[in-house]
């Protein structure tokens, strides 16, 4: 009987058990292995499917790729033919055309064969005429020869002299009829270089003229400001007149209120000061808030405004002379010209005139138009601050210019436009002729009013030029020169006898007409800020 370690001997019931078992593993591995074979049965067939189904795809697109390669390949052929029959039909063409043009030189040069052939008959005639016409010339020659042997040998014998001295006597002669000659011909020669110059020297400055149409219009010493209405007039002096005497104190311009209706009047002879009152004036007018702080706070602005618009007005004459590469220092004094007048003449209009009149007179003379452009922008620059550097306008511009690297040559044509300076150059000469012409046209310039303007600058320096004066403005066309001294250094006693002292000095140095009033203020502030 079979032993069971644990259980002891194994009984008949455990044996069936066992039997079993087995019987069931066999069955179940007997079963295992028919389902995987015909698993594995319908794997293969389902690989040979797909198999087969990807042979035929694939045949089929290669099926599709040889057409298309073939359809390509039919194409190119195509193409090729286009290309080739075309070049082809061009190269006939060519070649059709160059058969016509060497027909056509053929034929010329047969032409030309025979008209050689005509002309080598032709000179070979031509050749025997000349040949027939010098025989008869030395015939003629020996002729004449001894005809004047016996000629000269007669003379001798009549006049006695030989033939080396009537040679002498004939040269002399004729010499000093050559000489006579040559000088009423050189006369003639240089008188009518003289017209044709002045012709044309009268036709190209006319040229350049009418090529410059700008109009003058004489600087005037009076601005006028329009009103809204009569009332503002009242605001604008403000309560005891501090308005109109603040407006007057910090810019500097004598304001005139008058029966003007809806207007108000601002006189200085200082366009650059006028200019900005007139400014000031209107925005607060616009504004409506008018009072000394407000004054003070919107003149200090437009000042302020005014030194971008001056470096403006540079930018722009250089803009419309289509020049450039100038000194930014000098754009700024170019646009500074804008407020200042020469015998009533607006400078920068002045400058900008004989600019294009030198250009243009260039132009028409070969020479350099850059230059004489140039040169007359910038030939009174030193106008712009001879008021502030001692010397003549003139010196202070040399300086200027060649602090500021300006060529040579544009500082010699600047130079000589007073004719302080021999012009070596076309360019000054044409710089000198332009501001001649620009300064003689009618209404351009206005000696009365220079020599007013001068007056005016030369009674506020000399009244600046005492200790403790901050500031002096002619006003009331310099029949009152107001003095505004600092209250630190000049007490209430000195300034009464500062107002002596400048009128004595005016009655010493200077010539006027009628009489001119000497105000001293001297103005205390206090001020503080509450934070």
């Amino acid at each position: 009987m079979p032993f069971c370690p644990n259980r002891g001997p194994m009984t008949g019931t455990t044996l069936i058990a066992v039997a079993v078992a087995a019987a069931t593993l066999a069955i179940g591995w007997l079963l295992w292995s028919l389902v995987g074979r015909r698993r594995a049965t319908r794997l293969i067939a389902e690989a040979r499917r797909q198999a087969d189904s990807l042979i035929e795809e694939t045949e089929r697109e290669c099926a599709a790729k040889g057409r298309e390669l073939e359809l390509a390949a039919k194409e190119e052929v195509l193409s090729l033919r286009t290309e080739f029959e075309r070049s082809s039909a061009e190269q006939r063409k060519r070649l059709e055309e160059r058969e016509r043009g060497v027909g056509e030189r053929l034929t010329q040069a047969r032409e030309e064969a025979t008209r050689l052939e005509r002309l080598g008959e032709e000179l070979e005639g031509r050749q025997r005429t000349v040949t027939d016409a010098e025989r008869r010339l030395d015939t003629e020659r020996t002729e004449l020869s001894e005809g004047l042997r016996n000629v000269r040998r007669q003379l001798e014998r009549v006049s006695g002299l030989t033939v080396q001295q009537a040679r002498e006597e004939l040269s002399h002669s004729l010499e000093h009829e050559v000489r006579m000659e040559s000088a009423h011909l050189a006369k003639r020669i240089e008188d009518e270089a003289r017209e044709s110059a002045q012709r044309e020297a009268q036709r190209i400055i006319s040229l350049a003229i009418e090529r410059s149409a700008s109009d003058y219009v004489s600087e005037t010493t009076v601005s006028v400001v329009m009103l809204p209405n009569d009332e503002m007039k009242g605001r604008i002096i403000g309560r005891e007149g501090r308005n109109i005497r603040t407006l007057e104190l910090t810019t500097g311009v004598d304001l005139i209120v008058d029966d003007t209706p809806e207007a108000v009047i601002l006189s200085g002879f200082d366009p650059y000061r006028r200019e900005i009152a007139r400014v000031t004036l209107e925005r607060l007018i616009a504004d409506g808030r008018i009072h000394p702080a407000r004054i003070e706070e919107v003149a200090a602005k437009v000042e302020s405004e005014f030194e971008d618009r001056v470096e403006r007005e540079g930018r722009e004459a250089l803009l419309e002379l289509n020049l450039s590469g100038l000194h930014p220092e000098l754009v700024t004094l170019l646009g500074r010209l804008r407020f200042r007048t020469s015998y009533g003449q607006n400078v920068l209009q002045h400058s900008k005139e004989v600019a294009f009149l030198a250009g243009a007179m260039a132009g028409e003379l070969k020479a350099d138009v850059h230059v004489a452009k140039r040169a007359g922008l910038v030939h009174d620059i030193g106008k712009a601050v001879d008021r502030e550097i001692d010397g003549t306008h003139l010196e202070i511009g040399i300086d200027l210019l060649r602090r500021h690297g300006e060529s040579e040559e544009v500082v010699h044509a600047m130079a000589c436009h007073h004719g302080d300076y021999d012009p070596e150059t076309v360019e000054a000469v044409l710089v000198t002729a332009a501001d001649a012409v620009s300064a003689a046209r009618p209404g351009a310039r206005r000696e009365i009013l220079e020599s007013y303007v001068k007056r005016l600058k030369k009674l506020e320096e000399l009244a600046a030029d005492f200790k403790g004066v901050q500031k002096s403005y002619a006003i009331q066309a310099g029949r009152e020169v107001r003095v505004i001294v600092d209250c630190k250094e000049i007490s209430d006693e000195q300034a009464v006898w500062l107002s002596r002292d400048v009128a004595r000095r005016i009655e010493g140095e200077l010539t006027y007409p009628g009489q001119i009033k000497v105000t001293v203020i001297r103005e205390s502030r206090s001020i503080e800020y509450a934070r």
